[in-house]
């Protein structure tokens, strides 16, 4: 989940998990997707660790 009030436009979750997440006209952060495949061991991995690298922590895992 992607809190775009809270992003600052670091970039960093673009840079970790480009599959996942881009940058919108704004700066703010667009995710791809609606949800990282499970089965997609590299992704689930990167978008974790995209949320840890969040500064503005506007990132947030939901897992079933």
């Amino acid at each position: 989940m992607a809190e775009r009030d809270r992003c600052i436009g670091a970039g960093n979750c673009v840079m970790t998990a480009p599959e996942v997440f881009d940058q919108g006209e704004d700066g703010l952060v667009t995710p791809l997707v609606d949800e990282v495949d499970p089965l997609d061991s590299a992704g689930v991995a990167a978008a974790r660790r995209a949320v840890e690298r969040c500064p503005a922590t506007a990132l947030h895992a939901v897992e079933d």
